[in-house]
C-alpha cells in the first residue's frame, strides 16, 4: 500500500500533499482501490469496537439475570437484584458513553473528524454540510470540512472554486479559508475562486455580508452585495461584479465576457485538467464572448472557438495537450 494513504488518514500530510494524492487517486485505479479498502477497514474497525461493547454488555447482563433467577435462597435475592441494577447501569452507561464520545467531540481534547471532498476535472458537485449550509464545488476543487461543527465557530477550507449558501447562525459564525485568505460570514451567498495555480483569491458576494481578511488579519474589508475582492500577493482590490454570468458554473455553464483567448484557455486548463498551448501571440489576444456547457467537454469547446477564428488544433493524447496555432 502507498505510504501516503496511511499518512493521509493519520493527518500527517499537508494540504498540498493531500491534494496531490487525491488527484493521483482519481487517475490511478490501483491507488483508488487501496484508498477505498483502507478507508473501509478504518470504518469497520471503529464500528466493531462500539458494537462489541454493546453486544458484550447484553451477553453479560443476560448471564447475570439468569444467575439471579436460579438462586434458591430468597434472602439473597434483594441484594443480588441491587447488584444486577448496578451492573446494568454500569454497562448501559459505558455503552452510552462510548457512543456519545465517538459522535460528539470535545473542544478541549478531541478534534472533529476531517472530511475531504475532491471534484475531478470536467465535473461539479454539491454537498450539504452538517449545519445545513450548501456548498457547490467546481471542477478540480477540494473542500476540507469537519463532520460536525462543535464549539463557537464553523470553519472549512477550499482549494479551487466553490459557491456557498451559508445557514444563518449568529452565535456561530462561518469561516472559509482559501490559501492565505479568510472569510467570515453569518448567513449569506458568495463565490470563492482560489485555484493555487492562478496566484489569486477572489470572493464575490451575492447576498448578505462577508468580511474578508488576509495577511493574518492585518488587512480587512467588508463586502456588500454585488461586490468582489481580489487578493493577490497580499494586496486587496475591491470592485463591482461586472459579469454575474461567470458564476453560472454551478449550473454547469462556463461563461466568458470579452476575455482574451489566453485567459479563457487558462481557466479551461483548470476545469478540464489539460494543457493548452497558444503558439501565436496574435491569437492569444483575440477576445471572445461565449458560453459553454460543462458536459460539452474540452474537445467540443475548442472546436466551437475555432469556428470563429480558423486556427488549427493539434492534440497530443499521451501528454493530454492541445496546441492552437
Amino acid at each position: 500500500m502507498d505510504e501516503r494513504i496511511l499518512k493521509y488518514f493519520q493527518n500527517e500530510l499537508d494540504i498540498a500533499e493531500r491534494l496531490k494524492l487525491l488527484r493521483e487517486i482519481e487517475k490511478d485505479d490501483i491507488l483508488k482501490k487501496q484508498f477505498s479498502e483502507y478507508q473501509n477497514i478504518r470504518a469497520l474497525m471503529n464500528l466493531s469496537s462500539y458494537m462489541e461493547n454493546v453486544e458484550e454488555g447484553k451477553v453479560k447482563y443476560s448471564h447475570f439475570t439468569q444467575w439471579v433467577l436460579n438462586r434458591k435462597r430468597h434472602q439473597y435475592l434483594f441484594k443480588l437484584m441491587k447488584y444486577a441494577a448496578a451492573v446494568v447501569l454500569l454497562i448501559v452507561s459505558t455503552c452510552w458513553l462510548t457512543l456519545w464520545t465517538s459522535s460528539r467531540l470535545s473542544n478541549d481534547n478531541l478534534i472533529a473528524e476531517t472530511n475531504t471532498l475532491y471534484v475531478p476535472a470536467g465535473q461539479r458537485a454539491c454537498i450539504t454540510l452538517q449545519d445545513g449550509s450548501v456548498v457547490w464545488l467546481n471542477a478540480q476543487s477540494t473542500l476540507i470540512y469537519p463532520s460536525h461543527f462543535w464549539g463557537t465557530e464553523r470553519k472549512v477550507q477550499i482549494i479551487g472554486e466553490a459557491f456557498f449558501e451559508i445557514a444563518k447562525n449568529e452565535k456561530k459564525p462561518f469561516y472559509v479559508v482559501a490559501q492565505n485568505v479568510e472569510m467570515r460570514v453569518l448567513g449569506t451567498k458568495f463565490n470563492v475562486y482560489s485555484y493555487p495555480e492562478t496566484g489569486l483569491t477572489r470572493t464575490s458576494l451575492i447576498e448578505g455580508a462577508v468580511q474578508v481578511s488576509c495577511d493574518d488579519g492585518r488587512e480587512k474589508v467588508i463586502l456588500k452585495p454585488n461586490e468582489q475582492v481580489t487578493v493577490r500577493n497580499g494586496q486587496m482590490t475591491v470592485d463591482l461584479i461586472e459579469f454575474p454570468d461567470a458564476l453560472l458554473w454551478k449550473e454547469g455553464i462556463y461563461s466568458f465576457n470579452n476575455e482574451r483567448l489566453i485567459d479563457i484557455t487558462k481557466k479551461l486548463e483548470l476545469y478540464y485538467d489539460v494543457k493548452i498551448v497558444v503558439s501565436s501571440q496574435q491569437l492569444r489576444n483575440i477576445r471572445y464572448t461565449c458560453k459553454f456547457r460543462q458536459r460539452d467537454g474540452i474537445d467540443e469547446i475548442l472546436k466551437v472557438i475555432q469556428q470563429i477564428h480558423h486556427f488549427k488544433i493539434n492534440k497530443d493524447k499521451e501528454k493530454n495537450t492541445f496546441t492552437l496555432n
